[in-house]
């Protein structure tokens, strides 16, 4: 995201504070596209991206007060978003515990001589914390700061934990061009 861009939206969720419905309309419409596409890559599924988004606005209206202008919003609107997913997370794996399955589902199994795994299955096959990381950094544009405030990290930790990560993708890069 450039300067530019981050100021206008630091300008209007200053506004959208204030009580200007147009502000958080635009706010909304100009930040959900980077933020849809970090909780779908973060949950592997587009489907509960979708609620988890309007999970993340609202939590964001609830708490647009502690926002203080001057600072950085990103770093606080994906926090926001990260502790959405975390809670969502949460949630399911406390129902899914809850539930009783007679027989584990079937696993799916790719087929003999599949293509090269796409983005969103190689960055899956990553831990989460540096699946969080790599779709922060590269695909919303985040700096290493923000990174770190957003996941309550030190840079150094962001760094180790995307260094790891590209170490990975290389190693499931190298595994799928030998086959």
């Amino acid at each position: 995201m450039s300067e530019a861009s981050r100021t206008d939206s630091e300008a209007l969720m200053t506004a959208y504070q204030q009580g200007e419905r147009s502000a958080a309309d635009a706010l909304i419409a100009s930040l959900s596209p980077a933020l849809h596409r970090f909780l779908a890559l973060q949950e592997g599924d587009r489907r509960h991206a979708d609620d988890l988004l309007q999970e993340t606005w609202l939590r964001v209206h609830r708490a647009r007060h502690t926002w203080r202008p001057g600072e950085p919003l990103l770093p606080w609107l994906y926090a926001i978003a990260r502790h959405t997913r975390l809670d969502a997370y949460r949630r399911r794996r406390w129902e899914r515990h809850e539930q009783s399955v007679a027989e584990p589902p079937e696993r799916a199994v790719p087929a003999a001589g599949a293509a090269t795994p796409d983005l969103d299955s190689m960055l899956t096959s990553l831990p989460e914390s540096q699946r969080e990381v790599i779709v922060m950094l590269k695909v919303s544009g985040l700096s290493l700061e923000e990174v770190a405030r957003a996941t309550s990290s030190s840079v150094g930790a962001v760094k180790q934990k995307a260094h790891r990560a590209y170490e990975r993708l290389r190693a499931l890069l190298s595994e799928e061009r030998s086959r």
